[in-house]
């Protein structure tokens, strides 16, 4: 019962969490869009204060956009504030994490062949990973550091890199991304919390009063400015880490720490791009330049080679039985005619008892040979239909995932296009809960696509 209302928390709170995601990197895409598209305006408007205007047509009308340089002649009765898409997104995210990693340890959370966490300890190390680097960040960020944009930005991608390394050693390889994309969240979110909207604030309090706003003023704006300039280039790869869990191919690879580095690279290359063609600068080799990156890391991550499935077979040798055929003396007292037409009974009964007992001897030696397939529904049996059963044994399943469930040959056949893929990447079974074994997942790898 306990995991049948987790699937409807998971359920729920990922609707919400996609909702606001898309409302807040849309909101993003578009007010940096919009600022980088903004043109210089007739003197009247400078005249009023405004710095940049733009003129849009959408939905069968037209839109006339001003931005003021910092505040408007007067403060207008009706203010739109865009944070609630951000808070909503991390909040819904923070859930997510709680009921699909937290809830259910060790299953998503743990890898024991990494590091042998009890689930408090895992959740502990969890959170102090996430807001130790989000802190790292704002240390940088509010320093004489986080004003050299050159420096700032090369300093945050090494500490990127550091902790995508460091999520790989503690945590199982899908958490590990999840992880990163937690982080890059959390610092978004902080940007808009911490940084933007104390900027925003301070502003609106200045027209409010009638005041001209000051230096402080215009700083924190520039600041704000910065802070949403980086949330735009953590857009893409935030997506990526949003998505990854579909993608086990990429988080499930030997190097998926730095798959993800160079997916980060990608991305925010891509972003770059679109944020200098919105300043009229078409530059394509921002878009060249994730192109090749692209196709040199899918050769990378390439998958070895699927070797024909061995011979397999459990072999039990078992001792010949030893007989006595040694036949009972014969009586002194009988004569020589009987003595030796005894001796020849015997002979015959000697030669037949033989004869039996080395056939016996013959086929109790031959090995007992188990076929392919007893062999691998052993090992599916004990790996995987803990958790792929129509009522699974492993806890914190309510359900077989995907409704994928696992218990005969035929299954095998009907879903091997997913088993291959799901063992050779590594997917499956989740965090390796189960103990499968590189020789045993070698095997099941090409049982199933001989299949």
């Amino acid at each position: 019962m306990g995991a049948y209302l987790l699937e409807w928390l998971s359920l729920f709170f990922r609707w919400f969490h996609v909702i606001a995601g898309v409302a807040w990197i849309g909101a993003s895409f578009y007010f940096v869009w919009l600022d980088l598209s903004l043109r210089k305006p007739p003197q009247w408007k400078t005249d009023k204060g405004i710095s940049g205007d733009l003129w849009a047509v959408h939905g069968g009308g037209f839109y006339e956009i001003a931005k003021y340089k910092l505040e408007p002649e007067e403060m207008p009765k009706t203010l739109h504030w865009f944070k609630w898409e951000a808070y909503t997104t991390w909040l819904t995210g923070a859930a997510m994490m709680s009921i699909v990693y937290y809830a259910n340890a060790t299953a998503y959370l743990i890898d024991p062949s990494k590091v042998p966490f009890t689930s408090i300890g895992a959740i502990a190390t969890s959170l102090l990973f996430l807001f130790g680097s989000y802190f790292i960040y704002e240390v940088i960020v509010r320093s004489h550091l986080g004003k050299n944009a050159f420096i700032f930005s090369t300093l945050i991608f090494i500490l990127l890199v550091i902790a995508s390394w460091g999520s790989y050693q503690l945590f199982s390889d899908r958490a590990s991304f999840i992880h990163i994309g937690a982080i890059l969240g959390t610092v978004m979110v902080g940007n808009v919390f911490f940084g933007i909207m104390p900027a925003q604030r301070a502003l609106v309090d200045c027209v409010r009063r009638g005041e001209k706003p000051g230096k402080e003023v215009a700083e924190l704006a520039l600041q704000a400015k910065n802070r949403s300039l980086m949330n735009n280039y953590f857009t893409l790869p935030l997506i990526f880490t949003m998505i990854s869990n579909h993608y086990p191919m990429m988080y499930a690879h030997e190097k998926g720490w730095l798959v993800l580095v160079f997916v980060g690279i990608i991305t925010a290359t891509v972003r770059h791009y679109f944020n200098q063609k919105h300043l009229g600068h078409k530059k394509p080799r921002y878009l060249v330049i994730p192109a090749v990156l692209t196709v040199l890391l899918i050769i990378w991550m390439r998958p070895e080679p699927i070797e024909p499935a061995p011979a397999m077979s459990a072999t039990a040798s078992v001792a010949p039985t030893t007989t006595d055929s040694t036949p009972p003396a014969a009586s002194a007292t009988t004569d020589s005619s009987t003595d030796i037409a005894a001796n020849a009974n015997n002979n015959s009964n000697d030669s037949a008892n033989n004869s039996v007992n080395n056939d016996a001897a013959t086929t109790e030696a031959v090995p007992v040979s188990t076929s392919t397939d007893d062999a691998m529904m052993d090992v599916v049996h004990t790996r995987c239909s803990t958790c792929h059963a129509v009522q699974p044994t492993q806890q914190g399943f309510a359900a077989p995932p995907a409704g994928i469930i696992l218990q005969t040959p035929e299954d095998l056949k009907i879903h091997k296009a997913k088993i291959v893929t799901a063992v050779q990447t590594g997917y499956m079974p989740l965090g390796n809960i189960t103990q499968l074994t590189d020789a045993e997942r070698q095997q099941l790898v090409a049982y199933a696509s001989s299949l």
